[in-house]
């Protein structure tokens, strides 16, 4: 089996009371991208602004090919708090998850992520979703 060929990873946090740096002082980074509620957000293809409906912040680790989804889970790991306490409370007042696009160049492509890792995920309460598109 085949690596995936590429691999996209961020970690989502969005809320209706969600101030960005709340949360970029809780996790001890900066995220790539954060509104609050109630801000402008400027399209970048289209040029065309939105008022925002609630708060994000969102954290994108560089994409890597070919896929090496394990590294790019515990680089972002390694950029945010260890402190359990402060993922909880980050898990009770915000939805919380991991976005992960798996893009292929052919089929039977695959990939693993190692035990430690999911441990990682596990103890903050992260799901991890997949967007998998094919070659």
């Amino acid at each position: 089996m085949a690596h995936i060929n590429k691999s996209k990873l961020s970690l989502r946090i969005s809320g209706e009371l969600l101030v960005p740096d709340e949360v970029t002082q809780a996790l001890r980074a900066s995220p790539t991208f954060s509104h609050a509620k109630g801000e402008e957000i400027r399209s970048n293809n289209s040029g065309g602004v939105r008022i925002a409906r609630s708060g994000m912040w969102s954290l994108s680790i560089d994409d890597r090919s070919p896929e090496n989804l394990d590294g790019q889970l515990r680089h972002l790991f390694d950029q945010l708090t260890n402190d359990l306490d402060v993922w909880k409370k980050i898990n009770d007042d915000y939805s919380v998850d991991l976005f992960a696009g798996l893009f292929m160049a052919g089929s039977n492509e695959g990939l693993t992520i190692s035990a430690s890792v999911v441990k990682m995920m596990a103890d903050r309460k992260l799901e991890i979703g997949f967007d998998i598109y094919g070659g």
